[in-house]
């Protein structure tokens, strides 16, 4: 219909007669095949994950990174498959349109596979769980809702410690026994059957499970630095004819601890990228003042390069890092031996999370700038981040959607875009940080 339309606009005479013709085929051919009712669905499921009217139209290289994922989550949903497969589908959405989600998988009557930290979700939607258990490398498969499975494991792993210790206790006894017979000729052949006996008893038991490791993360003791170490000053940026803030001042003194707050696509992550000096304002400038150096935590992870490996990272970081040191940080990231070889390319998610705040732990920035650090990440490795920006006496602009991430930074000021209104932190803003 679009290339009819485009000749219908220059044909003329004859040929606009026939172009006329065309359109008229071709538009109800479309009809009939439910064309119109397909792009109402379409558009009604992306208004309900917050996508904005006005940016049907816009190019996907415009739209912001959290837009991006509502507009791919949207595009999965209307697909319709036979089963979906959904990698923390709740990423980069405000509280209705999570609300909407649950609904939505709820009702969905084809297969689901999700992963997915939002334990509200998954209470409400799967109806099976698959544990992989890293410390026995099993799966273990639980027909039944995501309450009864936390039950259920949790009398599994009471049933493997108790069979552990009647089992070990068996094996102590035969042992002891089977010493005592060994000495004797004649009890010889007893001995050997004790001893495979307690052999067998605990080669046939389960592992016990080990607590799972989690990264310890502390954030860099930041380098020396003067009063304000980083300015801006009217800052603005567009994208064609879509005007993202205009006018916007910045001044970040010594350890303050400033959060960016707007709707999608106010420019949250594009301001963070204009102060870390990867993308240039239309107007405006950015100042770095005495001993500036920034950390920027990247939510797209663009600070990582992907064709290196994870290790090769790590000492581009910065030229003050060796080898031993960089393996030392990795690890405690939960990155050990021949893993430090891989290539981030073939990293998940919360892997790439996880080195790309290694990276910041060697940087000795006395400005962190972070968006959405929290995301990707289990909550046990949330609660490390969490602690760590208590802990931070550097300067932090944190952009998240994380309540529990901006009450660990302890805000002083608010930055409102795209208007860029800056506030004295009030609670009342708390109100608008799950707000997208």
């Amino acid at each position: 219909m679009r290339a009819v339309e485009e000749e219908m606009s220059t044909a003329q005479g004859s040929e606009l007669e026939k172009a006329m013709e065309r359109y008229t085929r071709v538009e109800h051919e479309f009809s009939a095949a439910g064309g119109y009712a397909a792009a109402a669905e379409a558009e009604a499921i992306a208004s309900s994950l917050g996508v904005p009217n006005n940016l049907f139209d816009q190019q996907l290289s415009a739209l912001s990174g959290g837009q991006r994922r509502r507009i791919e989550l949207a595009r999965i949903l209307f697909s319709g498959a036979q089963t979906l497969i959904l990698d923390e589908p709740t990423n980069h959405l405000d509280a209705d349109s999570i609300v909407w989600l649950r609904e939505f998988l709820l009702k969905y009557p084809g297969g689901l596979v999700i992963i997915s930290h939002d334990v509200n979700l998954i209470e409400t939607v799967v109806n099976r769980v698959f544990y992989l258990d890293a410390n026995r490398n099993v799966i273990d498969v639980y027909n039944m809702t995501w309450k009864n499975y936390l039950q259920q494991r949790e009398a599994d792993e009471h049933r493997r410690k108790k069979e552990r210790a009647i089992a070990e206790k068996k094996a102590e006894i035969l042992q002891k026994q089977a010493e005592k017979f060994r000495a004797k000729k004649d009890k010889a052949a007893s001995a050997r059957a004790m001893f495979r006996r307690a052999d067998q008893l605990l080669s046939g038991l389960e592992a016990v499970r080990k607590n799972d490791r989690v990264a310890k993360l502390r954030f860099p003791t930041p380098s020396p630095c003067g009063k304000t170490p980083i300015t801006a000053s009217e800052l603005s940026k567009s994208y064609g004819s879509l005007e993202i803030f205009t006018d916007v001042e910045l001044a970040i003194d010594k350890g303050s601890r400033v959060v960016i707050l707007g709707l999608n696509g106010a420019g949250k992550t594009t301001l963070l990228r204009i102060l870390a000096g990867d993308l240039e304002p239309d107007t405006g400038k950015v100042e770095a003042g005495h001993g500036l150096k920034i950390g920027y935590y990247a939510q797209e992870h663009e600070t990582l390069d992907y064709e290196r490996t994870i290790l090769e990272n790590m000492l581009s970081a910065t030229k003050e890092i060796r080898e031993p040191e960089a393996r030392n940080v990795l690890g405690s990231f939960l990155f050990t031996g021949d893993d430090v070889h891989k290539p981030v390319k073939v990293l998940s998610g919360g892997e790439r999370t996880r080195l790309a705040l290694a990276l910041l732990v060697v940087s000795a920035a006395n400005v962190l700038l972070l968006d959405e650090p929290t995301n990707n990440l289990d909550p046990a490795s949330r609660e490390e981040i969490l602690g760590a920006l208590t802990e931070y006496q550097g300067a932090v602009i944190l952009v998240s959607h994380d309540a529990g991430a901006v009450e660990a930074l302890k805000p002083e000021r608010v930055l409102l875009l795209p208007d860029g209104d800056e506030d004295l932190w009030k609670e009342e803003y708390f109100d608008l940080v799950t707000i997208d």
